[in-house]
């Protein structure tokens, strides 16, 4: 009896499902798009098909058909097919499957593949206690995630994996769904709504069939006629979302567009993530070292502004802070731009590095502790405020790197009044190039 609910309750699920689950296909030839891993002949289809999938991670966007994937290749093993998802599941669960995948194998000769989703969410020893099963093959491990796996996945676990990276979907793709869905629902679909959604759903299945079930509704069920006003309607009140990976790209457009003085593309990206509830804090930060690293003294008021944007985040908060952001943003991407800040203090830690400089001049020495004089400290220190100009000729850097030059300023804006006033004072410019680390280095900075 309990059977026959059971089975009753799955039903009404399966009609209750969102329409990007009651499509999900059930062959491989089904799936659409990925033709690089799936098509006739691809290395991927080839190994599930005879059932010799070894160990791997599917890296890619939201609704690209990891999943979906995933539960195709349960369709074509004969090994016992289980889903964990790193959400809920824990270090007990894990033991758990190894020791059912231990008994299973022992008692019915029967390999265990463990399916597990969104496996970023593991922390380090959950995803060791993997490690000893999947390396002895106990287990085949199949992980899906939307992160990076090069910096969410331990390396252990990665190496005795195979990578495959799944795209997003092109409009192409999406649209062969969009009508499939279309027909499922008894729905006819313009082509002005079915260009609109597959456009704006940026390569997620899930997000388009979504979409396409809300603006059936809106256009009054089976029977009726999905246009592109009901498609615009279904999508505003969509979220603009995106990865951890994405968010690194997002952010290198925004530090490269404001570098390159295009206030326009500054603004598109910083909406964007602001669209996308970035951390307001995170924007404010990237906005403070570029004020450094990209304009320095071109223009010394850029850093006062973006430090006054930051501190506006944390004082007005959003969504009033945009505007604070927006007022920085505006000004950093018209400011001129030197990044000799970042070059000088590369080039004099390079020589620091290389052990140049160590011995302090005599006459720089800390004289003011008691028998500092007997041993010459400060002698011969020249004090530039019993000059009238406030200014002396005087060697500050040690003996053996006398005469090195880490400060090679532009002639764009504040600058040029310094390259001035360095030469009225005798001190040779070299000649500024700009080149030098061009790479903002997100990755290594902020995660």
């Amino acid at each position: 009896m309990s059977d026959l609910f059971e089975s009753a309750a799955d039903e009404v699920m399966r009609r209750q499902a969102p329409l990007a689950a009651r499509l999900r296909p059930r062959q491989l030839d089904d799936l659409v798009g990925h033709d690089d891993l799936l098509g006739t002949q691809a290395p991927l289809r080839t190994l599930i098909q005879a059932d010799k999938l070894t160990s791997i991670i599917l890296w890619g966007p939201p609704g690209c058909g990891k999943t979906t994937l995933a539960r195709l290749i349960a369709n074509h093993t004969k090994k016992q097919f289980v889903t964990l998802s790193a959400v809920s599941a824990s270090v007990k669960d894990v033991r758990q499957v190894i020791d059912e995948a231990r008994q299973r194998l022992g008692e019915r000769n029967v390999g265990t593949i463990l399916f597990l989703d969104e496996v970023h969410r593991f922390n380090k020893s959950q995803q060791d206690a993997l490690l000893p099963s999947v390396e002895d093959g106990l287990l085949t491990f199949i992980g899906a995630t939307t992160e990076n796996p090069y910096f969410e996945v331990n390396p252990p676990l990665l190496s005795r994996s195979n990578l495959f990276r799944m795209n997003e979907l092109s409009d192409e793709a999406v649209t062969k769904l969009l009508l499939r869905g279309a027909e499922h629902e008894e729905i006819s679909l313009s082509q002005d709504a079915s260009e609109h959604l597959a456009r704006r759903a940026d390569g997620d299945a899930r997000r388009a069939l979504t979409a396409l079930e809300v603006a059936a509704v809106l256009a009054g069920g089976k029977g009726s006629t999905v246009e592109l006003n009901h498609a615009e309607q279904a999508l505003d009140a969509r979220a603009h979302r995106y990865g951890e990976d994405e968010h690194y790209d997002v952010i290198s457009a925004f530090i490269k567009s404001i570098r390159g003085s295009d206030v326009d593309a500054s603004l598109y990206w910083l909406a964007r993530m602001l669209e996308a509830g970035e951390d307001a804090r995170f924007i404010a930060r990237r906005l403070v070292i570029l004020a450094s690293e990209d304009i320095g003294m071109a223009d010394p008021m850029s850093l006062l502004i973006a430090d006054a944007a930051a501190r506006a985040v944390d004082f007005v908060g959003l969504p009033e802070a945009q505007l604070n952001l927006s007022q920085a943003v505006i000004h950093l991407a018209t400011a001129p731009k030197s990044n000799s800040a970042l070059l000088g203090i590369n080039r004099a830690r390079g020589d620091v590095r290389q052990g140049q400089g160590r011995r302090v001049p005599r006459h720089l020495r800390d004289s003011h502790y008691s028998g500092a004089q007997d041993l010459g400290h400060g002698e011969g220190y020249l004090y530039p405020h019993s000059s009238e100009s406030g200014w002396v000729e005087q060697q500050y850097l040690p003996d053996d790197i006398a005469g090195q030059r880490y400060y090679s300023p532009s002639l764009h804006g504040f600058e040029a009044e310094i390259v001035q006033r360095l030469a009225d004072r005798g001190r040779a410019v070299e000649p500024w190039h700009g080149a030098g680390t061009s790479d903002d280095k997100v990755k290594g900075q902020e995660k």
